[in-house]
Protein backbone atom coordinates (compact mmCIF):
# COMPACT_ATOMS: atom_id res chain seq x y z
CA UNK A 1 0.00 0.00 0.00
CA UNK A 2 1.53 3.37 -0.96
CA UNK A 3 1.48 6.18 1.98
CA UNK A 4 3.75 9.03 1.72
CA UNK A 5 5.09 7.99 4.51
CA UNK A 6 6.68 4.92 2.50
CA UNK A 7 7.30 7.13 -0.61
CA UNK A 8 9.10 9.93 1.82
CA UNK A 9 11.14 6.92 3.30
CA UNK A 10 12.10 5.43 -0.42
CA UNK A 11 13.30 8.85 -1.86
CA UNK A 12 15.32 10.02 1.55
CA UNK A 13 16.96 5.96 2.25
CA UNK A 14 18.27 6.49 -1.71
CA UNK A 15 21.21 8.38 -2.50
CA UNK A 16 20.60 9.21 -6.07
CA UNK A 17 17.09 10.45 -5.17
CA UNK A 18 18.05 11.67 -1.91
CA UNK A 19 20.08 14.20 -3.82
CA UNK A 20 18.27 15.12 -6.44
CA UNK A 21 14.87 15.92 -3.25
CA UNK A 22 17.68 18.39 -1.54
CA UNK A 23 19.00 19.74 -4.60
CA UNK A 24 15.26 20.83 -5.62
CA UNK A 25 14.46 21.73 -2.14
CA UNK A 26 17.98 23.83 -1.73
CA UNK A 27 17.40 25.65 -5.08
CA UNK A 28 14.09 27.00 -4.31
CA UNK A 29 15.19 28.26 -0.75
CA UNK A 30 18.12 30.31 -2.35
CA UNK A 31 16.04 31.78 -4.58
CA UNK A 32 13.54 32.61 -2.22
CA UNK A 33 16.06 33.78 -0.19
CA UNK A 34 17.73 36.41 -2.93
CA UNK A 35 14.02 37.67 -3.73
CA UNK A 36 12.80 38.93 -0.19
CA UNK A 37 16.73 39.89 0.46
CA UNK A 38 15.79 42.20 -2.87
CA UNK A 39 12.47 42.97 -1.72
CA UNK A 40 13.50 44.52 1.77
CA UNK A 41 16.19 46.53 0.19
CA UNK A 42 13.54 47.96 -2.20
CA UNK A 43 10.72 48.26 0.46
CA UNK A 44 8.93 52.09 -0.61
CA UNK A 45 9.22 54.44 1.94
CA UNK A 46 5.88 54.22 3.48
CA UNK A 47 6.32 50.43 4.33
CA UNK A 48 9.20 50.77 5.46
CA UNK A 49 8.29 48.84 8.43
CA UNK A 50 8.10 45.89 6.88
CA UNK A 51 11.32 45.83 5.84
CA UNK A 52 12.81 44.11 8.59
CA UNK A 53 10.16 40.96 8.75
CA UNK A 54 10.62 40.80 4.71
CA UNK A 55 14.33 40.82 5.82
CA UNK A 56 14.07 37.44 8.13
CA UNK A 57 11.69 35.48 6.13
CA UNK A 58 14.63 35.64 3.44
CA UNK A 59 17.40 34.99 5.95
CA UNK A 60 15.00 31.93 6.96
CA UNK A 61 14.95 30.61 3.82
CA UNK A 62 18.44 31.10 3.09
CA UNK A 63 19.00 28.88 6.34
CA UNK A 64 16.61 26.66 4.85
CA UNK A 65 18.83 25.95 1.64
CA UNK A 66 21.94 25.78 3.85
CA UNK A 67 20.08 22.87 5.45
CA UNK A 68 19.61 20.99 2.27
CA UNK A 69 22.49 21.78 1.12
CA UNK A 70 24.13 20.65 4.53
CA UNK A 71 22.35 17.56 4.28
CA UNK A 72 23.95 16.48 1.60
CA UNK A 73 27.20 17.12 2.53
CA UNK A 74 26.53 15.10 5.47
CA UNK A 75 25.74 12.03 3.16
CA UNK A 76 28.79 12.71 1.26
CA UNK A 77 27.02 13.64 -2.01
CA UNK A 78 27.20 17.10 -3.87
CA UNK A 79 24.16 19.16 -5.50
CA UNK A 80 22.99 18.08 -8.91
CA UNK A 81 21.58 20.49 -11.57
CA UNK A 82 17.45 21.14 -11.25
CA UNK A 83 15.50 20.10 -14.07
CA UNK A 84 13.81 23.21 -15.30
CA UNK A 85 10.29 21.29 -15.48
CA UNK A 86 10.53 21.28 -11.36
CA UNK A 87 11.70 24.90 -11.28
CA UNK A 88 8.69 25.55 -9.29
CA UNK A 89 9.55 29.35 -8.85
CA UNK A 90 10.59 29.94 -12.37
CA UNK A 91 7.33 28.17 -13.42
CA UNK A 92 5.21 30.45 -12.08
CA UNK A 93 7.20 33.53 -12.49
CA UNK A 94 6.80 32.17 -16.19
CA UNK A 95 2.84 32.93 -15.40
CA UNK A 96 3.30 36.22 -14.00
CA UNK A 97 3.19 35.17 -10.46
CA UNK A 98 4.93 36.96 -7.80
CA UNK A 99 7.40 40.05 -8.55
CA UNK A 100 9.93 39.72 -11.78
CA UNK A 101 13.35 39.00 -11.23
CA UNK A 102 13.74 41.74 -13.72
CA UNK A 103 12.17 44.23 -11.52
CA UNK A 104 14.02 43.15 -8.56
CA UNK A 105 17.36 43.12 -10.31
CA UNK A 106 16.76 47.14 -10.70
CA UNK A 107 17.64 49.60 -8.14
CA UNK A 108 14.33 51.20 -8.29
CA UNK A 109 11.76 51.33 -4.95
CA UNK A 110 8.88 49.00 -5.04
CA UNK A 111 5.59 50.68 -5.26
CA UNK A 112 2.58 49.67 -2.47
CA UNK A 113 0.61 46.92 -4.90
CA UNK A 114 4.36 45.33 -5.66
CA UNK A 115 4.10 44.75 -2.01
CA UNK A 116 0.94 43.22 -2.02
CA UNK A 117 1.41 41.20 -5.17
CA UNK A 118 4.78 39.73 -2.92
CA UNK A 119 2.50 39.06 -0.02
CA UNK A 120 -0.31 37.48 -2.01
CA UNK A 121 2.32 35.56 -3.89
CA UNK A 122 3.60 34.28 -0.35
CA UNK A 123 0.43 33.56 1.39
CA UNK A 124 -0.31 31.36 -1.28
CA UNK A 125 3.30 29.48 -1.77
CA UNK A 126 3.73 29.88 2.48
CA UNK A 127 0.45 27.79 2.77
CA UNK A 128 2.06 25.12 -0.04
CA UNK A 129 5.38 25.01 1.85
CA UNK A 130 3.39 24.74 5.25
CA UNK A 131 1.16 21.77 4.18
CA UNK A 132 4.26 20.28 2.48
CA UNK A 133 7.15 20.34 5.39
CA UNK A 134 3.95 19.44 7.85
CA UNK A 135 3.95 15.87 5.73
CA UNK A 136 7.17 15.26 5.37
CA UNK A 137 7.42 16.02 9.42
CA UNK A 138 4.48 13.72 9.56
CA UNK A 139 6.80 10.92 8.04
CA UNK A 140 10.34 11.43 8.89
CA UNK A 141 10.14 14.18 12.39
CA UNK A 142 11.65 11.26 13.98
CA UNK A 143 14.41 10.52 11.58
CA UNK A 144 17.55 10.61 13.93
CA UNK A 145 19.83 12.24 10.99
CA UNK A 146 17.50 14.76 9.40
CA UNK A 147 14.73 15.35 11.78
CA UNK A 148 15.55 18.04 13.89
CA UNK A 149 15.81 20.24 10.66
CA UNK A 150 12.52 19.08 9.32
CA UNK A 151 11.08 20.40 12.48
CA UNK A 152 13.07 23.69 12.48
CA UNK A 153 11.81 24.29 9.05
CA UNK A 154 8.54 23.23 9.18
CA UNK A 155 8.52 25.37 12.17
CA UNK A 156 9.45 28.63 10.02
CA UNK A 157 6.82 27.76 7.08
CA UNK A 158 4.65 28.03 9.86
CA UNK A 159 5.38 31.26 10.82
CA UNK A 160 5.82 32.86 7.53
CA UNK A 161 2.71 31.91 6.66
CA UNK A 162 1.36 33.41 9.67
CA UNK A 163 3.01 36.65 9.13
CA UNK A 164 1.32 36.66 5.20
CA UNK A 165 -2.10 36.29 6.85
CA UNK A 166 -1.13 39.25 9.46
CA UNK A 167 0.05 42.03 7.40
CA UNK A 168 -2.44 41.19 4.28
CA UNK A 169 -5.22 41.41 7.04
CA UNK A 170 -3.85 44.86 8.08
CA UNK A 171 -3.90 46.28 4.71
CA UNK A 172 -7.16 45.17 3.93
CA UNK A 173 -8.36 46.78 6.66
CA UNK A 174 -6.28 49.99 5.23
CA UNK A 175 -8.51 49.97 2.25
CA UNK A 176 -6.92 47.53 0.13
CA UNK A 177 -9.30 44.29 0.19
CA UNK A 178 -10.48 44.35 -3.12
CA UNK A 179 -6.94 44.13 -4.57
CA UNK A 180 -5.59 41.53 -2.41
CA UNK A 181 -8.47 39.24 -2.57
CA UNK A 182 -8.28 39.96 -7.00
CA UNK A 183 -4.44 38.86 -6.59
CA UNK A 184 -4.95 35.90 -4.31
CA UNK A 185 -7.10 34.25 -6.86
CA UNK A 186 -5.07 34.75 -9.67
CA UNK A 187 -2.20 33.74 -7.59
CA UNK A 188 -3.92 30.34 -6.32
CA UNK A 189 -5.52 29.13 -9.27
CA UNK A 190 -2.15 29.78 -10.97
CA UNK A 191 -0.13 27.93 -8.29
CA UNK A 192 -2.36 24.83 -8.25
CA UNK A 193 -1.92 24.30 -11.90
CA UNK A 194 2.26 24.67 -11.49
CA UNK A 195 1.98 22.58 -8.35
CA UNK A 196 0.17 19.82 -10.11
CA UNK A 197 3.47 20.03 -13.23
CA UNK A 198 6.23 20.47 -10.63
CA UNK A 199 4.52 17.39 -8.68
CA UNK A 200 3.83 14.94 -12.00
CA UNK A 201 7.88 15.97 -12.97
CA UNK A 202 9.59 15.16 -9.54
CA UNK A 203 7.44 11.91 -9.27
CA UNK A 204 8.18 10.86 -13.06
CA UNK A 205 12.29 11.81 -12.18
CA UNK A 206 11.96 10.12 -9.21
CA UNK A 207 10.39 7.03 -10.00
CA UNK A 208 13.16 6.53 -12.70
CA UNK A 209 16.13 6.84 -10.33
CA UNK A 210 14.11 4.18 -8.09
CA UNK A 211 12.93 2.22 -11.10
CA UNK A 212 9.22 2.56 -9.85
CA UNK A 213 6.98 0.66 -11.99
CA UNK A 214 4.30 1.41 -13.69
CA UNK A 215 1.39 -0.11 -11.19
CA UNK A 216 3.43 2.26 -8.99
CA UNK A 217 3.69 5.32 -10.74
CA UNK A 218 0.36 5.23 -12.25
CA UNK A 219 -1.94 5.78 -8.95
CA UNK A 220 0.81 8.28 -7.68
CA UNK A 221 -0.14 10.10 -11.43
CA UNK A 222 -3.55 9.73 -10.49
CA UNK A 223 -3.57 11.14 -7.14
CA UNK A 224 -1.83 14.01 -8.48
CA UNK A 225 -4.54 14.87 -11.17
CA UNK A 226 -7.19 14.26 -7.77
CA UNK A 227 -5.54 16.78 -5.80
CA UNK A 228 -5.73 19.30 -8.74
CA UNK A 229 -9.12 18.67 -9.97
CA UNK A 230 -9.82 18.92 -6.20
CA UNK A 231 -8.23 22.35 -5.76
CA UNK A 232 -9.41 23.67 -8.73
CA UNK A 233 -13.00 23.15 -8.16
CA UNK A 234 -12.77 24.22 -5.10
CA UNK A 235 -10.30 23.60 -2.79
CA UNK A 236 -8.37 27.04 -3.73
CA UNK A 237 -10.63 28.72 -1.99
CA UNK A 238 -8.80 27.46 1.73
CA UNK A 239 -5.00 28.96 0.13
CA UNK A 240 -6.53 32.20 -0.43
CA UNK A 241 -8.70 33.05 2.76
CA UNK A 242 -7.22 35.17 5.38
CA UNK A 243 -8.12 34.87 9.41
CA UNK A 244 -5.58 36.29 12.21
CA UNK A 245 -3.45 33.90 13.04
CA UNK A 246 -2.71 32.38 16.88
CA UNK A 247 1.32 33.20 15.93
CA UNK A 248 1.32 37.09 16.15
CA UNK A 249 4.24 39.27 15.19
CA UNK A 250 5.82 35.71 14.02
CA UNK A 251 8.38 37.04 11.95
CA UNK A 252 8.68 40.47 15.42
CA UNK A 253 11.94 40.96 17.35
CA UNK A 254 12.75 37.55 17.68
CA UNK A 255 16.04 36.79 16.62
CA UNK A 256 15.81 33.64 13.72
CA UNK A 257 17.14 30.89 15.11
CA UNK A 258 20.50 29.27 13.78
CA UNK A 259 20.67 25.92 11.63
CA UNK A 260 20.87 22.72 13.66
CA UNK A 261 24.42 21.07 13.13
CA UNK A 262 23.43 18.03 11.23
Amino acid sequence: MLSSRSLFREILDNDRSFQLFCSIAASGEAQGGWENARIAALVPESMRDLAPKITRHGTDEEKHGRIFSAMLKKRGLKPVAVPLETDYTMLLERRGIGLMHEKLRRDEPLTEYDIIVYLTHSRVTEQRASDQMAMLLASCGHDPGIGKAIRMISNDEDSHLAYCHEELLRLASQGHEATIQRNLRRCVLAEIAVHRDVSLSVMSHMGRLLDWPAVKTAPLAAGIHAMYAYERLGGWRRMASLAMPDRRDALGETAPSAAPVL
